[in-house]
């Protein structure tokens, strides 16, 4: 999974720059770009289907945390619910964004957590089976706690457009987790072969979707300079000092620390990216943080992940257990 995520992390990097400096009027065609009548429901599409690879990951022994100390799962979603959103917003007031830009960063903040922070909590030495529950509990209550928090903290977005994303989160998002989930209980052999590609697929799906925005906002992406930058670091930092902040005050086991810090920081970029084009449109601004999101709290989860593996021995270690009695 950590040589996926490797993987992953420069495979990112590399198509993202292709597909920006992708020379279209030399070439007379562009391969990242899909034509703009399909470029919302291929987005979405993609988004169903990272989203049941992701379910078939889910085993069901990691979800013993929700049994064993379900108040831990509580506060984890809970931290990552109130504060994210709360620390997007308050940037926004803070820092001079444009509208749009402003409504992405919003975005970013009231999404549920990244599957790449599952990878990062087993390379941190963290609790894994913690890190997974808090993901599963989360992207299965999207469909309320997105919309609602977009209710109160983004006036832009109308109530019609939050009953279509919640619609749209319970059929793209849950029902395809729930059914990824449910495949591998029932087909042995469908279980081993996810467990070798399911974590390929799911990633490299999440990387199709923000290659579409950075090939579909070339221009303005050369516009966007530092101040959005340090506006998404500063989320992204409140985010790893929540969640380390309050595993201490809960006494959580160090494992469970770690996997909330990174919880709590990385966020599904691509779900935002979905939802954006959704509430403001296809060729909206507001694509653009949840993409450029992606690359920071990858580099910065991995360097908090490798920190943390290369400081020495966890007391809960790497198992997937990672809970204490």
């Amino acid at each position: 999974m950590n040589r996926i995520f490797n993987s992953l992390l420069f495979w990112l990097v590399f198509t993202s720059l292709l597909a920006y400096a992708w020379p279209v009027q030399q070439m007379q065609f562009d391969p990242f770009t899909p034509p703009a009548s399909i470029k919302g429901p291929l987005i979405w599409a993609l988004v169903a289907f990272a989203m049941f690879f992701l379910g078939t990951l889910v085993r069901q022994d990691e979800l013993r945390p929700l049994f064993k100390h379900p108040w831990w799962v509580v506060l984890g979603v809970l931290t990552q619910v109130l504060v994210m959103p709360a620390a997007a917003w308050g940037v926004t007031q803070l820092i001079p964004l444009d509208r749009d830009i402003a409504n992405g960063v919003i975005l970013v903040g009231c999404v549920p957590g990244a599957m790449a922070s599952n990878v990062l909590t087993s390379t941190a030495r963290g609790s894994v089976a913690y890190s997974v529950s808090l993901t599963s509990v989360a992207t299965l209550l999207s469909p309320l706690t997105v919309p609602l928090v977009l209710w109160v903290v983004a006036s832009a977005a109308t109530e019609k457009s939050l009953l279509e994303s919640s619609i749209r989160l319970s059929v793209l998002v849950v029902l395809p987790t729930v059914l990824g989930f449910r495949a591998c209980r029932t087909w042995n052999r469908f279980q081993n072969w996810a467990e070798v590609w399911g974590p390929r697929i799911a990633s490299f799906t999440l990387l199709w979707i923000i290659v579409i925005v950075v090939a579909g906002d070339r221009e303005n992406l050369m516009h966007v300079g530092l101040v959005l930058v340090l506006a998404l670091l500063v989320i992204n930092v409140i985010g790893y000092l929540a969640g380390w902040f309050v595993g201490g005050v809960a006494k959580l086991p160090e494992a469970c620390r770690r996997a909330l810090t990174l919880e709590v920081g990385m966020q599904n970029a691509g779900l935002g990216t979905a939802l954006a084009v959704t509430l403001y449109g296809e060729d909206s601004l507001a694509t653009i943080p949840t993409a450029a999101y992606t690359f920071g709290c990858m580099l910065t989860g991995t360097i908090l992940a490798v920190g943390w593996q290369r400081g020495g021995e966890c007391v809960e270690g790497t198992a997937r257990e990672g809970t204490a009695d």
